[in-house]
């Protein structure tokens, strides 16, 4: 598994990043490289659970998500099997009127994309993460993520 780690400070209240982050359908305004999601369900309780497909070196994988752990507004756990099996851990600390989010992913590479060289797909996948923090920052912030859907 490859080890992810970055975080973000977000002008937001925790509960209100949090709450960005519970609908699957959501996701697609502030994750670049997440090409649809499928067969959502939420709950009450922030869990959600729906397939997903991601580009990642120009291929399409396709997976299921389902959350394994949620204490709402503080942390979630998302784990995702299928094309690409990955754990997102995020975090939400109170600083104030505004959240410190860390999130902290491990996945595996793709056996199809193993001759890519992990060095490479290291640096665009720690890319992603950055812009995938960076979306929700400008979500949260200014109500409009900047980005650039890749299809």
């Amino acid at each position: 598994m490859v080890p992810i780690s970055r975080s973000i400070t977000i002008g937001a209240p925790a509960g209100r990043v949090f709450e960005q982050l519970t609908e699957p359908s959501a996701l697609l305004e502030i994750w670049p490289s997440l090409v649809s999601v499928a067969n959502a369900r939420h709950e009450a309780d922030g869990r959600h659970a729906f397939d997903w497909t991601f580009k990642m070196a120009g291929i399409r994988f396709q997976g299921h998500c389902d959350t394994l752990e949620v204490d709402s507004g503080r942390r979630r756990v998302d784990h995702n099997e299928g094309g690409i099996p990955s754990t997102f851990s995020w975090e939400f600390e109170p600083r104030g009127e505004a959240t410190e989010v860390k999130l902290e992913i491990t996945y595996q590479i793709p056996l199809l994309l193993r001759m890519v060289g992990s060095p490479v797909l290291r640096l665009m996948n720690e890319h992603e993460a950055e812009t995938l923090l960076a979306n929700l920052k400008a979500r949260l912030e200014t109500g409009v993520p900047p980005v650039q859907r890749r299809s």
